[in-house]
This record gives C-alpha cells, sequence and structure tokens, in this order.
C-alpha cells in the first residue's frame, strides 16, 4: 500500500492532513461530552438536580455533539474526495503504464487480468480510503484517549476493559491470519472468470457454431464455483467477528456494572453519588474504546483486500518497459528507408529463435513484400521495425538510424501499419481515419475522401451518414473485407513515409485487392511499401520480395528470379496458380 502513496499529489496529502485534524477534534469533542454526563448523573443520585444544571451541562453536551457530528461530515467529504482523487490518478497512471508495454511486457499479464487490476483492484483500494482511512485515523486516537481516561478512574474497570479489548484483538488476529490468504486468491480467481466470461462473448460464434455452449458453460461455471466458494469462506469467517464483538460489549457492561456494585456497596454513603457518576462515565469511555477496536477490525476486514489489490497494481506500476526511447535525431538526408543488419529475434519465453540472421534493405519508392509459411516468422520480422519487440542480434535500421535510438514518437510518426487483425474503435468512421491525428479535421476534409477512394472504402459515401456513421466496438457492423479497407485508409491518411502491410488483403475479393494495390502504386510512388500476403498475386509486381522459411530467409528477388531459383516460392507458388498462370 505504501509504495502507491507516491502517486498522491499534493492536493491529495492536504487533504489527508485535513481529515486528521478533524478526526482528533471530532474524538475530543466526544470524550469531552462524556465529562458532563458525569456531574447531571452525581446530581440524579443526591436528589439536589435543577433545572440549571440540566441546562447548563446538556447545553455543552449539545455543543459537543453538534461539533462531532461537524467534523465528522467534514472527515467524510474529504474521504471521499481523496478517495475519487487517488483512484482517478491510480487508473490514469496505470493506463499509461500498460500502453507503455511491448509484448514481451502484455504476455506476463492476461488481457482478463490487466482489466480486473485496473478496474476491480483499483475500486478496492479506493473503497478502502473513501470507508477505511477515517476509521483507521480515529480508531487509535480514540483508543488510546478512552484507554488513558479510564486508567485513571479504577484499576478494577480497567483490568475489566483490557481483558475485553485482549479477547478482541486475539480472535481478530486469527481470523486474519485464516482470512489474508483466500482474499490474495481471490483476485486471481476474478481474473480466471473475467477471462472465461471474455472468452465465451469473443467467441460466442464459434461457440454456437460448435454447439459447445455447454463445454463453455462447464468452463464458466468451474470458474464461478472456485470464486463462490472462496468468497464464502472469507464471508461467514468475518461473519463471526460480530458476534464476538457484541458478546464482548455485553460482558463488559455487565462486568463493569458488577464491578461498579461492588465498589458502591463498600463505599460510605457521601462517596456514592460520586461512584454512580463514574460509573456511568465509564461505561460510556469502556464502550468507546471497544467501539475503537471495532472499527480497527472494520479496517482490518477491508485492509487484506486491499493490500492484495496494491500488490496487484504495483506488479505492473513496478514492471519496466523493455522498449525505452532513444534521444537522437535521423539524418534528414535519408528518408522511407528500412534495412535490416544480421537481425536475430527469440522471444522470451521461446525456445528457439523466431528470426534467424536476415538482413535486407528497403529504399524510398520500393514496394517490399514478405512471403512465407505460416508460423515462417513473418509477422514477427516487421514487428521489429516499430519496436514493437526489440531484436536479440543485429540492428533494424529506419533512416540510417537504429530504432532503439529513437523516440518512440518520433518512429511512430515515420511508420504506418495495418496489422493483421483488422482493429476498429467505437465512434465514427471519420473518428477511425484520423484516428491518432492532433490536428481539427473537417468532415469532409479532402484527406479522408482521398484516403477512402483508394483504399477502395467507397461503400461509406452509399450510407446515410457518411464518414459520420457510427462504429460499433471492434467494428462489428462492418464485414471483415470493409474493416479491411477502413484500417487501410487510417493508414493512407496518415500519410508517412514507411507503410506497412500485415497481411491486410486477405478479407478482400481478388478484383478489390487488385484496385486497392493498383490505387497505392500509381499514387504512393514515394512511399516505401512493406507487404505481407499470402496470395501470389498480391506480391508479384513488388520490386523485391523476401521468402521466409521457418524464419530464415531463404529467397530474396522479384518474381520470376524467385520462381526459377528458390523451391519454397515455387512451391508456394504452384499452390495457388498452375505453371501456365505463372
Amino acid at each position: 500500500m505504501f509504495k502507491l502513496l507516491k502517486y498522491m499529489r499534493k492536493r491529495d496529502w492536504a487533504s489527508v492532513l485535513i481529515i486528521a485534524i478533524f478526526v482528533v477534534l471530532q474524538v475530543w469533542l466526544e470524550i469531552k461530552m462524556l465529562e458532563y454526563t458525569r456531574p447531571l448523573t452525581s446530581l440524579l443520585a443526591t436528589n439536589v438536580i435543577t433545572m440549571h444544571d440540566v441546562f447548563v451541562n446538556g447545553g455543552f453536551m449539545l455543543l459537543c455533539a453538534t461539533g462531532s457530528m461537524i467534523s465528522s461530515f467534514v472527515c467524510s467529504f474529504f474521504c471521499v474526495r481523496l478517495a475519487n482523487s487517488f483512484a482517478f490518478n491510480l487508473r490514469n497512471e496505470m493506463n499509461a503504464k500498460i500502453s507503455s508495454f511491448s509484448s514481451t511486457e502484455m504476455k506476463s499479464f492476461s488481457t482478463a487480468s490487466l482489466l480486473t487490476r485496473t478496474t476491480n483492484d483499483v475500486l478496492h483500494v479506493q473503497m478502502f480510503i473513501s470507508v477505511g482511512l477515517q476509521m483507521l485515523l480515529k480508531a487509535p486516537v480514540q483508543a488510546i484517549w478512552s484507554i488513558s481516561t479510564i486508567s485513571a478512574s479504577s484499576i478494577e474497570w480497567t483490568v475489566a476493559t483490557a481483558v475485553a479489548v485482549g479477547i478482541i484483538v486475539a480472535f481478530v488476529g486469527i481470523i486474519v491470519a485464516l482470512v489474508l490468504p483466500k482474499l490474495r486468491r481471490a483476485q486471481k480467481l476474478i481474473d480466471n472468470l473475467n477471462g472465461a466470461m471474455r472468452e465465451n462473448v469473443s467467441g460466442v460464434r464459434v461457440v454456437r457454431a460448435f454447439n459447445a455452449e455447454s463445454f463453455q458453460e462447464q468452463k464458466f461455471e468451474k470458474a464461478n464455483i472456485a470464486l463462490t466458494k472462496n468468497q464464502l469462506f472469507t464471508t461467514r469467517t468475518m461473519g463471526l467477528l460480530m458476534p464476538v464483538m457484541t458478546v464482548c460489549m455485553n460482558g463488559l457492561t455487565l462486568a463493569i456494572y458488577w464491578i461498579g456494585a461492588l465498589l458502591i456497596n463498600n463505599a460510605q454513603l457521601w462517596q456514592r453519588a460520586d461512584l454512580i457518576g463514574m460509573m456511568n462515565e465509564f461505561t460510556q469511555l469502556a464502550m468507546r474504546a471497544v467501539m475503537a477496536f471495532i472499527m480497527l477490525i472494520a479496517v482490518f476486514i477491508l485492509l487484506p483486500r486491499a493490500m492484495v489489490s496494491a500488490k496487484r497494481i504495483n506488479e505492473i506500476m513496478q514492471t519496466k518497459p523493455s522498449i525505452i526511447d532513444g534521444d537522437k535525431q535521423p539524418d534528414d538526408s535519408i528518408v522511407g528507408e528500412v534495412e535490416f543488419k544480421n537481425v536475430s529475434f527469440k522471444y522470451f519465453d521461446g525456445a528457439h529463435e523466431a528470426i534467424k540472421d536476415i538482413s535486407f534493405k528497403a529504399s524510398k519508392g520500393e514496394t517490399v513484400a514478405i512471403i512465407g509459411a505460416t508460423g515462417s516468422g513473418k509477422t514477427t520480422l516487421i514487428d521489429l521495425i516499430p519496436r514493437f519487440c526489440d531484436v536479440s542480434a543485429g540492428e533494424v535500421l529506419v533512416d540510417g538510424l537504429n530504432v532503439k535510438d529513437y523516440r518512440q514518437q518520433d518512429l511512430n510518426n515515420k511508420i504506418a501499419l495495418i496489422s493483421q487483425k483488422a482493429c476498429l474503435f467505437k465512434g465514427t468512421i471519420k473518428d477511425n481515419i484520423v484516428f491518432g491525428s492532433n490536428e481539427q479535421v473537417v468532415d469532409d476534409d479532402i484527406r479522408i475522401i482521398n484516403a477512402l477512394k483508394l483504399a477502395e472504402a467507397n461503400f461509406v459515401f452509399d450510407m446515410a451518414d457518411g464518414v459520420l456513421s457510427p462504429v460499433a466496438q471492434g467494428g462489428t457492423n462492418f464485414s471483415g473485407g470493409q474493416k479491411q479497407r477502413l484500417n487501410i485508409a487510417r493508414a493512407l491518411f496518415k500519410d508517412a513515409e514507411i507503410i506497412i502491410f500485415d497481411d491486410s488483403f486477405s478479407a478482400l475479393d481478388y478484383k478489390t485487392d487488385m484496385l486497392v494495390r493498383k490505387n497505392i502504386k500509381n499514387n504512393l510512388k514515394d512511399k516505401t511499401i512493406i507487404i505481407i500476403a499470402q496470395r501470389i498475386g498480391t506480391i508479384r509486381n513488388a520490386d523485391k520480395i523476401l521468402v521466409l522459411d521457418e524464419g530464415k530467409l531463404v529467397g530474396m528477388g522479384k518474381h520470376d528470379q524467385l520462381i526459377k531459383n528458390c523451391p519454397v516460392y515455387k512451391e508456394i507458388a504452384l499452390s495457388q496458380l498452375n505453371k501456365e498462370e505463372l
């Protein structure tokens, strides 16, 4: 928990100070109020009380109660404000941290776990601050103040109170020791439940197509049962606290009155009125001391889960990104050049290299195509250009500068990437086309229109709202081919030096594929184009074709050269076209 305090701002620390001041004021007023009950009780016992005594003492008690109530309101206001401000900052910091992760760090956490940590875990920390902070500050102040006042009254009553408090503390210690491991496990079980639910929702079509509803329901039910059993144990165990508290409080009250009866019976007649008043005051002080420990118990109910959540949050915040910004500027005389020099790459959990000793160069205006069997390392290869991963050996140069020496933002400005999986965000078509642009773009901007036309996304112009047509989350209201064309349009709008197509034509029909490639060739002659594709027809006119096989570069050249000299390329080509077509 303490490690998270560095994410608190000065304003938050000011709120903590205000809460502490008003907590002390609240406890002082509550203890002070009891000082006026003692004379009233003593006067009642002697039958000499007057209305003046009632009004004076009662008036001071009312003032103390009002002041205590106002202090409590102020504390609650600032606690809620602090909790929400801290949670807001924490979520922002976590989101920024996760956004900086490379694929290496992302593989350390599951998507479901990252979602749980950003929402559920932050919520537990927020709840602890809003509900538990005030009690955490108030309980020790009230306990120490009450016990110090009690100890000056009677040794017998003090011993009785100490015994009750000792029983409470021992029982709470046992409960926390039993529950804490279960609370740690609870968050992992929530991760599993979220993972199962996410899998069911994202793969609902496949589940239905294979009549696998019962199988998926069993997986979800298994995760749900495990979480429920864990929660039942913690809830039932925590539920034992209140009966024990009630027994201790009632037992302490009986002990105080029993001891008081013995003291009063053995006292002189003139001392009995003071003893009655003292017993009444002591009873209330003892109850406040016990209530302080009950507040601590409430804190201990919230604290273990908050501590577990804080630890899980810290695991994210303390993860050091493997991708670190450089501080060099590229040579302005070189534009749109990509060069691989003896590049090898191995995933952090991989036994073998995914890419082995690959060298090639793509110059401005060139179209370089990459082809190979599934799992040959095509996507891994192009992921090294925008530094989604860092090379294990060798160098990747963009415009003559090693990508490790770039600031990540500067490198990304040079590259437009159309990923293998078409990705659209909730909003409008325009929002997705201008995604990442910092400038204000009007709806009928010619650049949007041109990007859509080059990507053959003319279906947008036939829609009622045009570029302002809504896009559902994940682009589920568009077909696969439409999503790919919108992704291509987004990359073309960026107008970057280097455009990378990672199998971005796979959902397009042959005619649309041909038209898009023709548009790119005729209108983007000054751009460096890198294409990953499975179709020979898509890449056969490229200036340079790289053939990958099991992570190795087994062929490089133009289509006609590779047909003659590269058996792997020829085998791929013959699997798609006959000899006459080739």
